[in-house]
């Protein structure tokens, strides 16, 4: 049996192909949702191409947040539409997280499930092959945090409100994130600096600068739309402290971007020690690191003490995928949780 997973972000498309059990073919594409559903048809187009094609298809979502859309009930409805449309003939569920599987007709009444529930696909993939740990997921815009706790999903929050305010979503990310967000003042020439509070630069540019940021990850345009080097990511972080690269040698801008990297671990730390403030997992779960931003996390997971496990040594990879399926983990857990669900579409599914 061959299931499709896909994950609809608001700047990418993720999908994962599962065959059996095992996930086989990734695909991550640019789909800025900002600049309307035509570039996520194309984007589907695209990552078809990658992943081939199944009878059974099975969709998650972030991207109703974006602000193309009125309001996130608007947003689901339009991505599943765009996901049927662009997938048709092969049979198409929508993931609704705690609702399990739904059929197309049903998403009118499962909005509030369906929406920025990936996480919880990845979450309830792992309760069934680990007893209890800490599952943390940093993509290119967010970081999941995400307690599992003998072999349940423990989240305290569901949607992206509720998350927020229990620590278990941080709006920071490997690329997308701005960094006038990111810190209130930084330390430069021996002073503390404020920051200019426009979007002349990402995390992107920091990771890139540091060396840290992994190959494929910025999919994005950068944030004055020139060139993606070290040197002009150096300019752009200059400008956040009102300044030009050259009024300092690039160790000033490394030692910059250091910080804003530091500021960034810490509020991921931040989140992960309330989680685990609640006293529900024992010291001795470990810590389940997933996304572009894995490496990132496990410095978190060595902060906080904990055993640092790669979510896909967790799943069964085809060698070709290894080294991708973790930046896809709710497409990959979409689509495995699906292939085990035989009676999903009331008959076997065979590709």
């Amino acid at each position: 049996m061959a299931v499709v997973g896909w994950d609809i972000g608001g700047a990418h498309l993720k999908a994962a192909r599962c065959e059996d059990g095992r996930i086989v073919a990734t695909a991550q594409v640019a789909a800025p949702l900002r600049f309307g559903l035509e570039r996520l048809g194309q984007a589907f187009t695209d990552a078809k191409a990658l992943v081939g094609s199944a009878n059974c298809q099975i969709i998650t979502m972030t991207g109703e947040l974006a602000d193309t859309f009125s309001s996130r009930v608007e947003g689901v409805a339009r991505l599943a539409d765009t996901a049927i449309r662009e997938l048709t003939p092969s049979t198409v569920m929508i993931y609704a997280g705690r609702a399990g599987f739904i059929t197309p007709e049903n998403v009118e009444n499962h909005v509030t499930d369906i929406a920025s529930a990936n996480w919880f696909a990845s979450a309830s993939l792992l309760s069934k092959k680990i007893g209890s740990s800490l599952f943390m997921d940093t993509g290119s815009t967010t970081t999941d945090i995400v307690p599992i706790v003998n072999s349940t999903v423990a989240a305290h929050g569901y949607t992206d409100a509720e998350r927020l305010a229990k620590g278990e979503l941080v709006y920071t990310g490997l690329v997308r994130s701005f960094l006038m967000a990111t810190a209130e003042q930084v330390p430069f020439a021996g002073s503390w600096s404020t920051l200019i509070r426009e979007n002349f630069s990402t995390m992107a540019d920091v990771h890139r600068i540091l060396g840290s940021l992994p190959d494929g990850a910025d999919q994005m345009a950068s944030a004055d739309g020139r060139a993606k080097t070290v040197a002009a990511s150096q300019a752009r972080l200059a400008r956040i402290v009102g300044r030009d690269s050259n009024d300092a040698d690039s160790s000033a801008w490394f030692a910059l971007a250091q910080y804003f990297a530091e500021a960034q671990i810490r509020a991921i730390t931040d989140g992960g020690m309330l989680v685990l403030s609640r006293g529900e997992l024992p010291v001795s779960a470990p810590i389940v690191v997933a996304g572009i931003g894995a490496n990132l996390l496990r410095e978190v997971a060595r902060r906080l003490s904990r055993e640092c496990i790669d979510f896909d040594s967790l799943i069964d990879v085809s060698p070709d995928a290894r080294s991708t399926v973790s930046a896809v983990a709710p497409a990959a857990a979409v689509a495995i949780l699906g292939s085990r669900a035989e009676d999903l579409f009331g008959h076997r599914m065979e590709a």
